[in-house]
């Protein structure tokens, strides 16, 4: 079940806030707990036990680090059992395949491929409850005793499936004591009326013309053409996970908690380095934090900086994905993002306007590499395969196109903060609007997909 759906906003949505509030505060999260798993339990019941294992294992293990804190020896081991626990249920679902297909190819092998689906969310929850044993091991928080507060946190819907990735520290106050007030309940919905028309609206829309690009057959269409489709995909693959967490933003908000914001306008970044301090700003935060710093970031000399950045990004390809367009994808980034370290940022600094042009070239072709599971097709965005098809595409897709390019900078913001929010009834119109044209097309249109349930 998706936030962008019929089921969700008029069925499950109603239901589930015409429970929360009325419950008491000393059992908002026992509500909070069980409605969160039913959410899950609606698109994954038979992967119900393995959230549950989750937060009975991560729990019991914070709990012991906790009390065998003075043991030099006990805590290393109790950490090394939970990361090795939740890397071993993402290895199984998400990866085992790939090693296996790996090793036959290598080997001359020929076991067995394991078809499991994918748990909705792992990919999220996993790093969560990883964060969270490090932060105890660290001594950065305490251990949480009540069950149902961790089990709250881990299960907490908004942000369940597709992130942002909320860290225990980033809410543990409003766990135990938040209060929900008008203003927040608004804020939240505005949030998420605002992330439901970027996902419904444009990026649903223009993911049509990639859609219809990837129909024809990317070896098929002019060159032009198949351009004018990675760019619709990278402004679909970015309203479609910006939306999404939105939306999730704003219901933790009409819940009583602030989520960490996960997106700032990347699109306007004048450095692959930018980029990534603006493009899913918790997964960034989360290796920088858990990975690199750890590794020794760029403490210990320019040569183990380059590996602890190799490692970092070959990471965080493979977290999109157990598939080699992913890795590649992230060394991509890797080779830029040192490139800028190394020289190239000087330059960026004094010419803005190229700096400019240059991110977001290199941004729309690293999207190329992330859409085409075959990387052979890459050769196909520079063949001389010129015609005037891509008129055609660009003309039904114009207005689109134009929405979205706006949209990914900051003069859509700029004008709803400083005209259409300081009116307050304008502002109820707006949002009115929205509402009632992302549920209409809801209604009218099939094509709804979202990305990042996938990984």
């Amino acid at each position: 079940m998706v936030f962008s759906s019929i089921m969700f906003i008029f069925r499950f949505l109603p239901i589930m806030f015409i429970i929360y509030y009325l419950t008491p505060n000393k059992f908002k999260n026992l509500s909070l707990l069980i409605l969160s798993l039913v959410f899950y339990s609606w698109g994954e019941p038979k992967y119900f036990i393995i959230m549950l294992l989750s937060i009975v294992v991560d729990y019991s293990i914070s709990i012991f680090i906790e009390k065998y804190r003075e043991r030099e020896i006990i805590p290393k081991v109790l950490l090394f059992c939970s990361i090795i626990f939740n890397l071993g249920m993402l290895i199984l679902f998400k990866y085992l395949n790939f090693f296996i297909g790996n090793i036959n190819l290598i080997l001359g092998t020929s076991l067995s491929l394991i078809y499991l689906t994918l748990p909705l969310g792992i990919s999220f929850y996993t790093f969560q409850t990883m964060s969270y044993t490090i932060d105890v091991y660290r001594g950065k928080i305490k251990a949480e005793r009540n069950i149902i507060n961790f089990g709250a946190y881990v299960c907490l819907f908004p942000q369940l499936i597709a992130g942002p990735i909320v860290k225990y520290s980033d809410i543990k106050n409003e766990l135990k004591n938040r209060k929900i007030n008008v203003n927040q309940v608004e804020e939240g919905i505005t949030e998420f009326i605002i992330g439901m028309g970027k996902k419904v609206l444009i990026a649903n829309n223009i993911g049509l013309l990639w859609n219809e690009i990837q129909e024809l057959g990317i070896s098929h269409v002019s060159t032009p053409l198949l351009w004018l489709g990675v760019i619709a995909f990278s402004f679909q693959i970015y309203f479609d996970f910006s939306g999404y967490s939105s939306m999730a933003i704003g219901l933790g908000k009409m819940l009583g908690f602030d989520f960490p914001k996960n997106f700032n306008f990347p699109y306007i970044s004048r450095s692959i380095t930018e980029f990534w301090r603006r493009w899913h700003i918790t997964l960034g935060a989360w290796f920088k934090e858990y990975v690199y710093i750890p590794m020794g970031g760029n403490r210990l000399g320019k040569k183990r900086t380059v590996v602890n950045l190799f490692i970092v990004w070959f990471l965080t390809g493979f977290w999109h994905g157990a598939k080699y367009n992913f890795i590649i994808w992230g060394l991509y980034f890797f080779v830029l993002i040192v490139i800028e370290k190394v020289f190239l940022m000087n330059y960026l600094n004094k010419y803005k306007i190229f700096s400019h042009i240059y991110a977001i070239t290199f941004i729309v072709f690293g999207w190329a590499l992330f859409s085409f599971e075959d990387l052979f097709n890459i050769r196909y965005l520079f063949r001389m395969n010129f015609s005037l098809d891509f008129i055609y595409y660009l003309r039904n897709y114009f207005l689109v196109i134009i929405i979205a390019i706006l949209g990914s900078t900051k003069i859509v913001n700029n004008i709803y903060e400083r005209l259409i929010k300081k009116n307050k009834f304008l502002e109820c119109i707006v949002l009115m609007i929205l509402f009632i044209l992302s549920v209409a097309y809801l209604v009218d249109f099939t094509y709804n997909p979202f990305f990042y349930f996938r990984f």
